[in-house]
């Protein structure tokens, strides 16, 4: 159906007619620029523009048809029965009893379950599961058993004359430091360099020193200067015969060489913008023919091979990326690393999530991740090879310390118990390979 309208006027109603011509153009307004006015300019920069970026949302509410339900309860005293039968009457319950005994389906259905029955009798008469064979042992020695847990196994009597040796050593600045690392010269094993840090959360003082020091124990201390705290050190000798050493140690940002033979002040320092942009708590010499390479680990989560004849930039990087995605956000934080010279191609990473990286760097290729070891809670603080059995190492994080295999990725082969207080470090004994230390929050070492 069309629907119209029609609308109807004079032409004299519409009004003149209009006539357009071209004519030349006019200047309504001219106005001239005033000097005055742009001195009084001002550039603005940064500029503020607020801008509103986000997604328009609608909420929708839907109320669903309720389903209305209840609760009922039932005693069932004897199984079913029909509804014209009484259960309470013998007789009713006896006639219909016999009743269903002649069914053929109940018939068919006693035999199949007698089958089934007969054969689980068959094997309670072979083999009595209820039998006792040890009914003559005294119950009360699996009572007495204890769970495994490192225990004191001797004491030394030469322990107090080197503890006043080395509590003689402290920091021997005003303000008190941490002694972080401890590391023995290699070949003469009198001199001690020790680290010294603060640990606590932003708290530097102005008066605070960050020196650390390499000790004698039978004279006097060699400072080492440097403008951060140091988390730990190694030191290693170039040339025994004359009494000269160089000590790596690694400090909150970067790798730094000292020669002891050119004073306190560091020989060489890595940069941040090539290195590590977080604390560095390992640093490991490895063995090469220039006795001139090492690499380091830290909680940005890299691995870095370095050759101190060229400290400004790392021969080699590895991300602790256990995903293998190549992104640097999911790489786990270094806490501690280990590195046996009997396995050249083979170094253990512990991290800050718990997890026990295993890598093998060849040669002729790049490092990669060969197996991840998980079983501590927290930060692997220490890690350590058995020196007599080298893929038997130890681990030290949380509350308790684990040995594993490299050969039993699945979990730990053994474990001390969890203790009430933080375990710190742990090592191997040198003369016995069963036999490892541990020390503790409160102070204590336990053997």
């Amino acid at each position: 159906m069309d629907i119209t309208y029609v609308y109807t006027r004079k032409r004299s109603e519409f009004g003149r007619p209009c006539h357009f011509s071209d004519r030349p153009g006019t200047i309504d307004v001219d106005i001239q620029p005033d000097p005055s006015l742009a001195s009084a300019f001002v550039f603005k920069d940064p500029v503020d523009v607020g801008v509103q970026h986000s997604y328009e949302m609608a909420e929708h509410e839907v109320n669903t048809e309720r389903v209305e339900v209840q609760i009922r309860g039932v005693n069932h005293v004897e199984g079913g029965w029909p509804k014209d039968v009484d259960p309470q009457v013998a007789d009713q319950a006896s006639r219909y009893r016999k009743k269903v005994q002649k069914d053929e389906h109940y018939i068919n259905t006693i035999i199949h379950l007698g089958t089934v029955m007969e054969d689980c009798v068959k094997q309670n008469n072979t083999i009595n599961i209820y039998e006792e064979y040890f009914a003559d042992e005294e119950d009360d020695i699996l009572l007495e058993e204890e769970p495994s847990s490192a225990k004191t196994i001797n004491v030394i009597s030469k322990l107090p004359p080197l503890f006043h040796v080395l509590l003689s050593k402290r920091d021997p600045n005003v303000t008190k430091r941490t002694a972080t690392c401890l590391s023995w010269h290699p070949t003469t094993y009198q001199k001690l360099a020790v680290a010294y840090s603060c640990l606590d959360f932003q708290r530097k003082l102005k008066d605070m020193s960050s020196d650390s020091y390499i000790w004698d124990v039978g004279k006097g201390k060699g400072t080492l200067t440097l403008g951060q705290h140091l988390l730990g050190k190694r030191m290693e000798a170039k040339e025994p015969g004359k009494g000269a050493g160089v000590d790596l140690e690694s400090s909150f940002s970067s790798p730094a060489l000292w020669d002891t033979r050119k004073g306190s002040l560091p020989a060489e320092i890595s940069t941040i913008e090539l290195g590590h942009r977080e604390p560095v708590y390992g640093a490991i010499w490895l063995q090469s023919k220039t006795n001139t390479e090492c690499f380091s680990a830290s909680s940005d989560g890299q691995v870095l091979w370095w050759d101190i004849r060229k400290l400004s930039e790392p021969t080699e990087r590895l991300l602790l990326d256990i995903t293998r995605s190549g992104l640097r956000e999911k790489a786990l934080g270094a806490s501690s690393l280990e590195f046996e010279p009997t396995m050249p191609n083979d170094f253990l990473v512990g991290t800050e999530q718990g997890t026990i990286i295993s890598c093998n760097r060849k040669a002729k290729s790049a490092p990669e991740i060969s197996s991840t070891f998980s079983g501590h809670h927290g930060p692997v603080y220490t890690l350590a090879r058995n020196p007599f059995h080298p893929k038997i190492f130890l681990s030290v994080g949380d509350r308790c310390a684990q040995i594993w295999s490299d050969e039993v990725k699945e979990s730990s082969i053994l474990g001390t118990e969890y203790h009430r207080t933080y375990l710190m470090d742990g090592c191997w004994s040198t003369m016995r390979s069963t036999v490892f230390f541990t020390a503790k929050w409160d102070g204590t070492l336990d053997v």
